[in-house]
């Protein structure tokens, strides 16, 4: 809803109330809240950063974690990430021309690992990200996304309220 006040002042536009969180779990568990930090520090190491956070940001569009979609593209789009890929990742396979073939592979392995319907991740895909990623580094890619299911988990349970991060801030 929109609503005038007089010609020289711009219009206000009210927006639906910010729901609170349901639990602040990291307050009330937190040696659970600081081995997640060290689970994702660990996670991260050797994996290009722009990857890092595509892969976030589509494993958390996926589980309709908020408050990580917020965090992940504000970080993205700090580190230098466009604008542009940001707002095609949710629809990366209809616009697979905006990422490279090592970042195409890791979506759908992110995809794969986060819904995992029929129980397993497909060989083909499996194997496809395995022909772009030495060993090592996917075995981290496997655990950053692990990772951000995890944090997706807690987000989404206790419905972390998005739009208060600001980049960088939890590093």
């Amino acid at each position: 809803m929109t609503t005038h006040t007089d010609d020289t002042t711009a219009p206000t536009v009210e927006y639906a109330p910010e729901q609170p969180a349901r639990l602040e779990w990291a307050k009330h568990a937190p040696e659970v809240y600081k081995a997640m930090v060290r689970l994702d520090t660990a996670a991260r190491k050797g994996l290009d950063h722009k990857l890092y956070e595509l892969v976030k940001i589509r494993a958390s569009q996926i589980n309709h974690c908020a408050f990580c979609i917020d965090m992940h593209t504000k970080d993205a789009l700090a580190s230098g990430e466009s604008v542009e890929r940001i707002v095609q990742l949710s629809a990366w396979d209809e616009s697979r021309h905006f990422y490279t073939a090592k970042e195409i592979a890791a979506l759908e392995l992110t995809e794969a690992v986060t819904v995992l319907t029929d129980g397993f991740v497909p060989d083909e895909v499996y194997e496809q990200t395995a022909k772009h990623f030495e060993e090592a580094e996917l075995a981290q890619l496997i655990a950053a996304i692990t990772v951000i299911n995890a944090w997706n988990r807690f987000g989404v349970t206790c419905r972390m309220a998005p739009g208060h991060y600001q980049p960088g801030q939890y590093k």
